[in-house]
């Protein structure tokens, strides 16, 4: 895959890196459970939230943003609905697209452990961004792309 050797320094860096997302990953779904939703459907609400302006929160835009398989987007909006946290609604310029919309209990939700995340990013982000520098650091474009050309 690459060309360069990686040096323990390099797998210490990639092993902090993974750790410090999994420790916010593990923050996020604990708080997620703590609100009373399952940690994906809070995934599900800020993903609808945060999607960039030109995208239409379709089921299939929403599994592309979440990785997930259609059917199993399908399954997460489902119970997300029965639960009141979203509803889907028909795009009114075309009538074929069914949008996921964000119901005002699941705002209020997201609106509470999006607060919390902020403070928890504010204490934990130093060092992630710290880890992370180090790749920026040793890596440049053409790194990136001999990596991800091979796949």
């Amino acid at each position: 895959m690459a060309t360069r050797k990686l040096k323990d320094s390099d797998y210490r860096a990639l092993a902090e890196f993974r750790y410090r997302i999994r420790c916010f990953l593990r923050f996020s779904e604990q708080a997620a459970r703590a609100a009373g939703i399952e940690p994906q459907q809070h995934q599900l609400l800020l993903s609808i939230k945060g999607l960039p302006m030109e995208k239409k929160p379709t089921v299939g835009v929403l599994a592309e943003r979440m990785q997930l398989a259609h059917h199993s987007m399908v399954e997460l909006i489902d119970r997300s609905e029965h639960r009141g946290l979203v509803a889907r609604r028909r795009d009114k310029e075309d009538r074929r697209q069914v949008l996921v919309e964000i119901t005002p209990a699941g705002e209020e939700i997201l609106a509470e452990l999006s607060l919390y995340h902020f403070d928890e990013l504010g204490s934990v982000g130093p060092a992630l961004a710290q880890v992370l520098s180090t790749f920026v650091e040793k890596t440049g474009p053409s790194a990136r792309l001999r990596i991800v050309g091979k796949r």
